[in-house]
């Protein structure tokens, strides 16, 4: 059964509050296997409001939550969304976004072999791929009207459907501060389900580190786990850029989930970013959610604080990243700058293979 679409507001973009600069050597360089560690022995710093922080393991998750709390997830996979091809000038690296939010094609972003971005594209440009398949830009993305941008809309024909092709010729998207080419399956999370349209473009990295056993203790601790599905487009690191669109999901089950921890004084606890968009795109004023599937527009800050998540699991972002004011919405930024600060000192990892941390407000 099709669920209509749901269109949250959107919200003025804002700048954060918190400045930091992160040491080249914080990098997450590969997956934490490659470091010798499982996926759930990345460090985890638990900051709650009025405690002292503290630097422990993600396997210890569970017991930094209370019985009748409830840990939502995020079910997208992700995608092989990186395919190699040919402009008119040389080589270069497609990256696709997702589809564009009318179903007229797909929003797609160009960088160079080495990881830059393109910044000469221009509409009606034609760019080569495997197997004798064309993309074509036909406008800038989200402003038709730029001459150039970062992001395009574009017309990708493939016999059988893009996701399929792309699964076949494509790979993880991948940037310079990675030293290996980790496969797909590196990328995806333990709960990541099949779906029938374009998944992730990049991974909902915060529930990498969930493992069975760290699931397994969750509910041995009496903590609920419950499902969303958000699909994330390429990620957007620039200052002040705002968040585009994005595919989700909120089942009835989680809904009514939801609403009954909040009812018994439970908390909810976002597994990152893209979970928080998505149950905050079907909250109510008073922080009661409902079922909804669609596309959302919604830009949570402080100027729209959440309503329903009252913690959240994320990994470390980029210094004015627009998911910096996400977690302002959600713990503030005093929480959120005290967190930041003790990662810096204590040298946690950043981006998607990095470290992790449990903001309680």
């Amino acid at each position: 059964m099709t669920r209509p679409a749901t269109t949250a507001r959107s919200h003025p973009q804002r700048r954060t509050r918190i400045r930091f600069t992160v040491p080249d050597g914080l990098a997450a360089t590969g997956p934490p296997e490659e470091r010798g560690l499982a996926r759930d022995e990345v460090r985890l710093a638990v900051v709650a409001r009025g405690r002292p922080v503290r630097h422990v393991r993600f396997t210890d998750l569970p017991a930094a939550l209370a019985p009748g709390d409830l840990v939502v997830v995020n079910t997208s996979p992700t995608a092989a969304a990186a395919v190699d091809g040919l402009r008119v000038d040389g080589p270069v690296v497609l990256h696709v976004s997702g589809p564009v939010p009318d179903g007229d094609g797909y929003v797609v972003e160009l960088r160079t072999p080495g990881g830059e971005r393109v910044t000469d594209a221009a509409a009606g440009e034609r760019i080569a791929l495997p197997r004798g398949v064309t993309a074509t830009l036909t406008a800038a993305y989200p402003d038709p009207g730029a001459r150039t941008g970062r992001l395009w809309r574009a017309r990708v024909p493939v016999e059988g459907g893009l996701p399929a092709w792309l699964a076949r010729v494509g790979r993880p998207i991948r940037y310079p501060y990675l030293r290996s080419a980790p496969p797909v399956e590196a990328y995806r999370t333990v709960f990541a389900q099949a779906t029938a349209g374009f998944p992730s473009a990049e991974m909902p990295s915060a529930g990498r580190p969930f493992s069975p056993r760290v699931l397994a203790a969750l509910r041995a601790r009496g903590v609920g786990v419950a499902t969303s599905t958000l699909h994330t487009g390429v990620s957007s690191p620039e200052a002040g850029e705002t968040p585009l669109p994005e595919r989700y999901a909120v089942p009835a089950a989680t809904a009514a989930a939801v609403n009954a921890t909040r009812a018994r004084g439970g908390r909810i606890v976002a597994v990152g970013t893209t979970v928080t968009r998505a149950l905050e795109t079907v909250a109510a004023p008073d922080g009661t959610v409902r079922p909804g599937a669609g596309w959302t527009d919604l830009v949570l800050s402080p100027q729209r604080p959440a309503r329903t998540v009252d913690g959240l699991v994320t990994g470390w972002h980029e210094p004015e990243a627009s998911h910096l004011l996400l977690l302002e919405a959600v713990a503030g930024a005093r929480l959120v700058r005290r967190a930041y600060r003790e990662a810096l000192a204590e040298g946690y990892l950043w981006h998607e293979f990095g470290d992790t941390c449990l903001l309680l407000p």
